[in-house]
């Protein structure tokens, strides 16, 4: 290690608040690493960044069996301008400038990375790139890691790294004092699209005029750029209820919203993890958008775990809680779009509940099954933006018929 950091000096505090100083209102420029993981499962910190990303501008995503195609393309979701590089001097080799940041854009169930990922970290360094992680393994605790940073003015974030204990919350019963509606977007999985469809829903609340806030509980939606939240399986199970229930009080307090959407994860059903039945207990949620992969036949990562079905996980949320499911949402991973259509009417006959694919048909069934629910925020629709649904490619877009009735009821 020793020729890599050969001539090399710290940062003065001059420097340091320099170059804090050069990246402040503007969004970063990001390369996201996601080898051989791209549009897979493991790969889904990355596809949500060429998504949606409110502090990054994602200038390309690194996965050599990828080479020279548009990421968005390879998500199925139209060309996006991304390019996939083969690894981080083919990047620096076709991109004008250094980018500010190098993302881990993949989301493991391994605790450490290899060894060679490691290295590459190093490097990015070495070029002049900030570290952004969303691991259990913290880069800020590495002696090596945080002494390359420091020798070349570049910072590590640990997005998934708890609050100091004396910072963390205990519940309260402060839940009680939200009186807007609380929605939770669970699944029936890991990696099956929760948080893209929170992240879709939040914006199209948004867009049409109804004051939506987020929550984040993994890190994925925090590297995105969620407010409020924490990564909810990085915390001790102690407090996980507590800093539930303060990111959807602190949301409420401080951004007076319409209505407050709680990213889900992994599932209340899943065996191995716990994260979903304190995002239920600290939100306690007055409706539930349920997220299922159709397609999957296995838990992700757990190949001999067979997948539930959306009627076994909507028993399992309404008996431990008081909320009801008023939504299902699809994951098309291995569908065409004849079975996703097949799949939605399948499942609106069988559960007589709102069914969609929000990555083909937006979000306005979700709209009209939170306006049947709580008239309140029928009110907050503005008519003239309704045309964002209009605009939506996709198939069903007649679906909010009643909208000029929403409107004006």
């Amino acid at each position: 290690m020793e020729n890599l950091i050969e001539n090399k000096t710290l940062f003065s505090i001059e420097q340091w608040e320099q170059k804090a100083n050069d990246k402040i209102d503007q969004k970063r420029k990001a390369l996201v690493y996601c080898e051989n993981q791209f549009g897979l499962p493991d790969g889904k910190t990355a596809a949500a960044l060429v998504r949606h990303s409110e502090l990054y501008s994602i200038v390309g995503i690194i996965d050599s069996s990828l080479t020279g195609k548009d990421a968005g393309e390879e998500l199925g979701e139209g060309k996006s301008g991304i390019p996939i590089f083969a690894d981080l001097n083919d990047a620096l080799e076709n991109l004008s400038y250094t980018p500010d940041c190098y993302i881990y854009g993949k989301a493991p169930l391994e605790t450490f990375i290899p060894i060679k990922e490691r290295l590459l970290i190093l490097e990015a360094m070495m070029k002049g790139m900030d570290i952004i992680s969303g691991l259990h393994e913290f880069f800020t605790q590495d002696l090596e890691l945080s002494h390359i940073a420091a020798l070349n003015g570049v910072q590590i974030k640990d997005i998934r790294k708890p609050p100091p204990l004396k910072d963390l919350h205990l519940f309260t019963g402060q839940i009680a004092q939200v009186n807007v509606p609380v929605i939770a977007v669970l699944g029936t999985d890991c990696a099956c699209g929760k948080m893209t469809t929170a992240v879709e829903l939040n914006k199209t609340l948004n867009n049409i005029g109804i004051k939506s806030v987020l929550v984040a509980t993994g890190q994925t939606s925090l590297i995105q750029g969620a407010k409020y939240g924490v990564s909810t399986d990085a915390l001790v199970s102690q407090f996980m209820v507590g800093e539930v229930e303060n990111s959807v009080v602190q949301a409420f307090k401080n951004e007076s919203p319409d209505i407050i959407l709680v990213e889900g994860q992994s599932a209340i059903s899943h065996p191995a993890f716990l994260s979903s039945i304190g995002i239920l207990k600290g939100s306690m949620p007055d409706g539930v958008i349920l997220q299922h992969p159709p397609a999957r036949r296995f838990r992700c990562d757990f190949p001999t775990l067979g997948m539930p079905t959306p009627e076994s996980e909507i028993k399992l949320i309404e008996t431990i809680s008081k909320t009801k499911v008023i939504a299902i949402t699809l994951s098309h991973e291995g569908l065409n779009e004849q079975e996703i259509l097949e799949t939605i009417e399948d499942y609106e006959l069988h559960l007589r509940l709102p069914t969609t694919d929000v990555l083909n048909s937006g979000c306005k069934k979700l709209v009209q099954a939170l306006s049947d629910q709580f008239p309140t925020l029928r009110n907050k629709i503005k008519p003239e933006n309704l045309t964002i649904f209009s605009t939506h490619l996709g198939h069903n877009l007649n679906y909010l018929e009643g909208i000029d009735e929403i409107i004006n009821a």
